[in-house]
């Protein structure tokens, strides 16, 4: 009768504990991910001031880089500060319907850590191998073309893979065992059978980040080849291609392995599925400002000129 009793308990409120297993040291890592956020929105609020102050810096290509600003700016002030109150108080206290939000902020906004470099990628393209067309291209009557299709697409998977998460009735304990509402995190407390939900996660996984990548290195290879038969800023081209490729493919890898974790057999400890959650979200926000700013010669020249602008006129 007890355990009956048991589970006929549905849950509407639940507590995120995340790292939970580390005991008395779990507030330790306010500190960690602390400076990583502080890292992340200093940075990525740098980035975009520089952006909207510059005209200069106006084009197509810096709008887009503008755009992942605010995207790796959203992402960390979703879900960090909650995180770091339960570090730090052991408080993380959350109900359905602001799970359910949350979820919903963090894959859709997430998703376009991947979509904006497709978008990038495009611009290089046209700016590289299409240069006489490049205006034509980049117009926003011809580039909303490229991208209201990849807007549909992760809206719509992301609003299908929460909402049938929402259908879902929550009987195993109300403890989710991360520090945000990741997807299967939530859906493996469920009662009954999840495997559409599996599946509908997964196919967002493959659509959305595995396709965008595929499509960005594909672009990448044309730009390589173009490069290689004009023989005209070789190095500079591919260092540039080549960087976005592995900040692409770190984020997809911490992407892939947390998705993955969830749905095969293996021995990976609680705790670190947590961390590769959270750096899949983390880890692009914070080298996107490095990648797409410092590295740029434009940006960088925009920035240093700020700087010695404060030199000058100090409070």
């Amino acid at each position: 009768m007890k355990n009956l009793s048991a589970q006929n308990i549905l849950f509407t409120d639940f507590k995120l504990k995340g790292f939970h297993s580390l005991g008395e040291w779990r507030p330790f890592l306010f500190i960690p991910f602390f400076l990583i956020f502080l890292l992340s929105i200093t940075a990525n609020s740098i980035l975009l001031y520089l952006i909207i102050s510059q005209k200069s810096l106006h084009s197509p290509m810096y709008v887009l880089i503008g755009l992942m600003a605010v995207v790796d700016l959203i992402l960390p002030i979703v879900f960090v500060p909650n995180m770091l109150v339960s570090f730090l108080f052991n408080w993380g206290g959350i109900s359905l319907v602001g799970c359910l939000i949350q979820m919903f902020c963090i894959h859709y906004v997430g998703a376009f850590q991947s979509t904006l470099p497709l978008w990038m990628a495009l611009d290089r393209y046209f700016a590289i191998c299409k240069p006489l067309y490049y205006h034509k291209y980049m117009a926003i009557p011809n580039f909303l073309k490229f991208i209201v299709v990849p807007l549909v697409r992760n809206g719509l998977l992301n609003i299908s893979m929460v909402s049938m998460a929402g259908k879902l009735t929550f009987c195993v304990t109300n403890v989710i065992d991360h520090c945000f509402c990741e997807h299967m995190a939530l859906v493996q407390l469920a009662c009954g059978d999840i495997s559409i939900n599996n599946l509908v996660g997964l196919l967002t996984a493959l659509l959305i980040p595995t396709f965008d990548f595929i499509l960005v290195t594909g672009s990448y290879v044309v730009i390589f080849v173009s490069v290689f038969k004009s023989g005209k800023g070789q190095m500079k081209a591919i260092n540039t291609c080549i960087t976005h490729i592995i900040v692409m493919t770190s984020g997809l890898s911490f992407a892939l392995i947390a998705f993955m974790s969830y749905r095969i057999r293996n021995n990976f400890s609680t705790n670190s599925r947590v961390f590769v959650s959270t750096m899949y979200i983390l880890f692009p926000s914070c080298f996107n400002p490095i990648v797409y700013g410092v590295r740029t010669k434009e940006m960088r020249q925009k920035f240093l000129q700020l700087v010695s602008e404060i030199k000058i006129f100090p409070l």
